[in-house]
């Protein structure tokens, strides 16, 4: 897989939550991180996503958002 987008992160696929419409993608990191991903499920199932298997969480923003506590 060639892409350019720098930020593309290995993980392990930990749970898929399908819906009509839209499936929840949830990624762990080697590092123990969790990402989480909203895709259509045609796409869920195009890319025959399994829980345990890998996949890579690619990350491609224009911006970052920073929040605290209040």
């Amino acid at each position: 897989m060639k892409i350019s987008v720098r930020n593309t992160l290995e993980g392990k696929i930990l749970s898929i939550k399908e819906g009509p419409v839209s499936t929840e993608v949830v990624i762990e990191t080697a590092a123990g991180e969790k990402l989480v991903s909203s895709i259509t499920t045609t796409s869920a199932k195009t890319l025959g996503l399994k829980v345990g298997g890998k996949a890579y969480a690619i990350i491609k923003a224009s911006n970052v958002m920073i929040g605290v506590d209040d």
